[in-house]
Formats: structure tokens, sequence, C-alpha cells
């Protein structure tokens, strides 16, 4: 596994051309895929169900990485289970009991993530850190793709990974909106080691494939 991950989100790939947009990712070197779940209750948006992550894993061999953007994400996680998700990451606001709804994640062979909308406190999600296999940090406002970078979120990664760092935590710190060549660097130097990507992937002028190349050489570069 890479130090630093690229998971591009395939919700801002083109739908007809679904198993080529995924193949260009994995070939290119992609190292997970993003699906992001939307119910038009918890957010505006309704993007995608099982039946679609379905159809995703017989496209790919790399792990499904689900961020279910849904009200009462717990009557849901087994079909997303079932569908072929390798990691389940939920929302602290929709879940009444976060603990508890990890636990189940787990117990369905499946990493348990968790996440927070940007104007959610970290310290929300303390009680669950110790548990969890990965924390998102949203860098914008869940519920659209091509949205602008939020910059105060890279405080808040920074506060996240010192508690993770305190805990002697392995679990991964992903961030999803607004990642380009420019965001990302800001966010790799405040911790963050996953970086999803929807519009500088898919949207790329020479295609996915090229997107990819272009975020994993901004992840090679070091620090100056």
């Amino acid at each position: 596994m890479n130090k630093f991950l690229i998971a591009p989100s395939i919700i801002a790939s083109d739908f007809t051309h679904l198993a080529d947009e995924i193949s260009a990712c994995e070939s290119a070197g992609a190292d997970w895929l993003h699906v992001d779940v939307m119910d038009g209750h918890f957010v505006p948006a309704i993007t995608v169900g099982p039946l679609f992550l379905a159809a995703c894993k017989r496209a790919t061999k790399l792990p499904t990485d689900v961020h279910l953007m849904i009200s009462n994400p717990d009557q849901y996680l087994e079909a997303f289970a079932k569908a072929g998700a390798n990691n389940i990451t939920v929302h602290v606001e929709t879940c009444p009991d976060l603990q508890q709804t990890i636990k189940k994640i787990k117990s369905l062979g499946c990493t348990a993530g968790i996440t927070l909308n940007p104007a959610t406190p970290a310290s929300a999600l303390d009680s669950a850190l110790p548990l969890v296999d990965l924390v998102l940090v949203m860098s914008v406002n869940p519920g659209f793709s091509g949205q602008t970078f939020m910059p105060e979120m890279i405080s808040k990664v920074e506060e996240i990974r010192n508690k993770l760092n305190a805990l002697r935590s392995n679990a991964h710190l992903e961030v999803d909106g607004g990642m380009s060549a420019e965001t990302l660097p800001l966010m790799k130097k405040a911790g963050a080691n996953v970086f999803v990507a929807g519009s500088a992937v898919f949207g790329h002028p020479q295609g996915a494939g090229e997107g990819i190349k272009a975020l994993r050489n901004v992840v090679a570069r070091r620090e100056r």
C-alpha cells in the first residue's frame, strides 16, 4: 500500500462509459474507488445505491470506499456490504449511537470510517476515534461535486491528525472536496494521507488516467 492514496470519486465520472472510466483510473494507479451515496434527505442530491456499487465491483479490483451521506445509515449497512463495499464511512450527524454503528460495519467484514460536515466540530468524533479505520474530513459542504475548497478545513485536518497521533492510531485520514494540484499539498502537509478527487480526475482534459497521474505527481513531491 502506498503511504499516500488517491481515491477517484466515481460520481464525477461519465456513467455512459463507467467501466472505461474505472479501468482508466485503475491502470493509472488509483488506490481506491470512492463512491458517494446521497439520499436527497441528509443532503440535497440523490446519487446511487447498492446496485451501482455492485456494478462498479464487477468492473474493478480496486477497494471500494463508500461514503454514506444518508439518513439512518444503519438500515443500509448490510446492503452495501453485500454489494461489495470494502470501507463504509458514516456521518456522526446521522448516527445516534456512533460506536454501535462502527461495530456493525466491522461485523459485516468492512473497515469503518467516520466523517462530519464542515460546520461540525472535530470533537464530535472523539468517542469513536479509537475504534475507526478511517476519518474523512469534508473540505466542502456535502451534496454536490465541483464545489470550491474551504481552506478553513486545513486546521480541522491538523486537529484530527494530532488526535490520531495521540491515540497512536493507524487510521487513515482522508479528505474530500475541491482536491486539485493546488489544494492537495495543503491537506497533505496538514496530515491527510488519502485524497478523494472528482473533477480533478474525471474533468481532466486528457481523461481520467491523466488526472490520476497528475495528482500522483503532486503527492510525490517533497515539501520544500
